[in-house]
């Protein structure tokens, strides 16, 4: 019997959803999980932990009940916003839209017991902002949350037709009223047909995945799964943030050959997540693709990182650099070809797409990527940095409710060429060697121009260094440097996290030694190194770096500082370091220097 995706009995479709009757039906899909949860036992003991596994026969008819249920109170093309908590559940309510034809904006669901009160923070912002922004016609939601809402007085959410997930999960079975979309509604699965031959999926696949699954990459794998026919074990970004072993241990467990991460996974992993963390044995050599998202994709962990898991059967082989952005419904490349065994490198990181060479293409590739001058549109030559753009059949069509900057982004056309549209990434990026590897170098929009030399620095070169010259009081990723003004070149500014419990010791010497690895490593003058609390550096609810809401807090006063050093020119300015004494009281120092 032969279950591969291109066999005629299981044919491409269009929809992503159309996908999910067809391996319910079929003979060797429709009993065989196509999701399965797994919750980690609390203190990560050496037994089995709780377990949800779903069918793609049970999904199926999940789908079908919750995508009735839905349009008892919602039409076809309607919006609605999903706050479901992470699991099982969510997973067959972000398909049962797709079926209903429906517009679904998963947000994280903020806290309930701090609707209308002040201590309510950046997810319900972000909640607001996703209401004001998208328009939904109804939310679903879970019923503690439904009645939360209900009893407050926020009229932006309660203008809207609040369902509960409760309810559409008891939605009785019918007949086929909700047929599979077939007219474009719901998640068009042309994206996933060059992700799926890239990464090499089939049903035989088994995907483990921790992602938030109301972030792009989460949700692009959790299509991927039903599009390739596959198994996705599931578990939650807090449940690895909490034990990041877990994650290697359920890639052990299922005999994984599939999982995507941010790169910022290695380091945590390396620092939190060895044998001595855990007394589960790991078997890592099911594993042909540990996908990497996420730029920049530094090299030096990926090595240290095969280093230590290699005794358990991880391979270099496995290692799947890749380029995503959710303008190109999240995948672009990868520099992953399965017998790679060493990637090459540029100013420290690791290739995310290797390009065919232009005079050899027969056919045109199913993403294109080239590398241009920002302001002229002009293709650059090999070896040239410039901003990334591409065309794809899955080039969006537009930012929700934001028609000025879909036109910058979507509508961009390189010089002297007519054909299709192309997507500004705003990621920096060169094509360098013979082999022509694409390497992202970071956010054109986070890049700090050095004064003396006009250079462009990504932020992150920055960050790194600084993190490097200090790695046992400081936290990994959660370092940001920017300008104090938004238009470079301006001074330069850090602002790092302390390790919980690390307000204590040489606080001078910390700043300082971060002032001579920048400018060592570098060769950027740091003006003002800011030593915070942690949690207090933000980030999106993906753990991206927000570099701009960081200056914005500082400039305003709200950042929660520990220690501050100033510098004039190559020196510290005498009388302005300053340590906090007390949660009301700042003690000025002189420069040590």
């Amino acid at each position: 019997m032969c279950t591969e995706n291109y066999d005629p009995y299981y044919p491409d479709r269009p929809v992503v959803d159309q996908y999910i009757p067809v391996c319910a039906k079929h003979p060797g899909l429709g009993s065989k999980p196509a999701f399965i949860w797994a919750d980690d036992q609390a203190g990560g003991g050496s037994g089995v932990s709780p377990r949800e596994t779903l069918t793609y026969s049970e999904l199926d008819s999940a789908v079908q009940r919750m995508a009735a249920g839905l349009l008892e109170v919602l039409r076809r093309g309607d919006t609605v916003l999903v706050l479901a908590s992470p699991g099982i559940r969510l997973v067959k309510l972000m398909f049962a839209c797709q079926r209903a034809g429906l517009v679904a904006v998963p947000v994280i669901p903020p806290d309930p017991s701090v609707i209308g009160t002040p201590a309510e923070g950046p997810a319900h912002r972000h909640l607001l902002r996703a209401v004001s922004q998208a328009r939904p016609r109804a939310a679903v939601a879970d019923p503690g949350y439904v009645g939360a809402v209900k009893r407050s007085s926020i009229s932006a959410l309660m203008s809207l037709n609040w369902v509960s997930v409760d309810r559409l999960e008891r939605w009785p079975a019918v007949a086929s009223t909700v047929a599979a979309t077939g007219d474009g509604a719901g998640a068009a699965a042309h994206f996933a047909r060059p992700a799926r031959k890239a990464y090499d999926l089939r049903p035989g696949s088994v995907v483990v995945s921790w992602l938030p699954q109301y972030h792009d990459c989460g949700l692009m794998f959790l299509l991927l799964t039903v599009v390739s026919g596959a198994t996705c074990v599931l578990t939650s970004a807090s449940a690895f943030v909490r034990r990041p072993r877990l994650w290697l241990e359920l890639i052990s467990e299922f005999k994984a050959t599939c999982t995507p991460v941010p790169s910022f996974a290695l380091p945590l992993v390396l620092r939190r997540g060895r044998s001595e963390h855990g007394t589960r044995p790991l078997q890592l050599q099911t594993l042909r693709n540990l996908i990497l998202v996420n730029e920049p994709i530094y090299k030096s962990p990926v090595d240290e990182f095969l280093e230590e898991f290699g005794p358990a059967g991880l391979r270099a082989s496995s290692i799947s650099p890749s380029y995503g952005l959710a303008e190109n419904c999240t995948f672009v490349s990868t520099a992953w070809r399965g017998t790679e065994v060493t990637l090459p490198s540029y100013k420290k990181l690791l290739p995310s797409a290797r390009l065919p060479q232009p005079s050899l293409l027969t056919e045109a590739p199913d993403v294109e990527i080239v590398v241009v001058d920002a302001e002229t549109g002009k293709l650059v030559e090999d070896g040239v940095e410039g901003e990334i753009w591409l065309s794809s059949p899955s080039n969006g069509s537009g930012y929700l409710g934001d028609s000025p900057a879909s036109r910058e982004v979507f509508g961009a056309r390189l010089q002297g060429r007519a054909g299709p549209c192309f997507v500004r990434t705003s990621d920096l990026g060169v094509v360098h060697g013979t082999e022509r590897y694409l390497y992202v170098l970071g956010r054109t929009t986070d890049a700090i121009v050095v004064a003396d030399s006009q250079r462009r620095v990504p932020a992150h070169y920055i960050e790194t260094a600084a993190f490097e010259s200090s790695p046992g009081r400081l936290r990994g990723g959660c370092i940001a440097s920017f300008t104090t003004l938004p238009v470079s070149p301006s001074p330069v500014v850090v602002v790092a996290e302390l390790q919980n419990g690390g307000g204590g010791g040489d606080m001078a010497g910390i700043c300082h030694g971060i002032r001579q690895a920048v400018w060592r490593e570098v060769g950027v003058t740091v003006a003002r190194v800011v030593l915070a609390e942690s949690g207090g550096v933000p980030k999106t609810t993906s753990g991206k770096l927000q570099r701009g809401a960081a200056r914005a807090k500082l400039l305003a006063g709200k950042l929660p500082k520990v220690f501050e050093a100033r510098y004039a020119g190559l020196e510290p300015a005498a009388g302005v370091l300053m340590v906090k004494e007390s949660a009301s009281r700042w003690a000025r120092l002189q420069s040590p220097l």
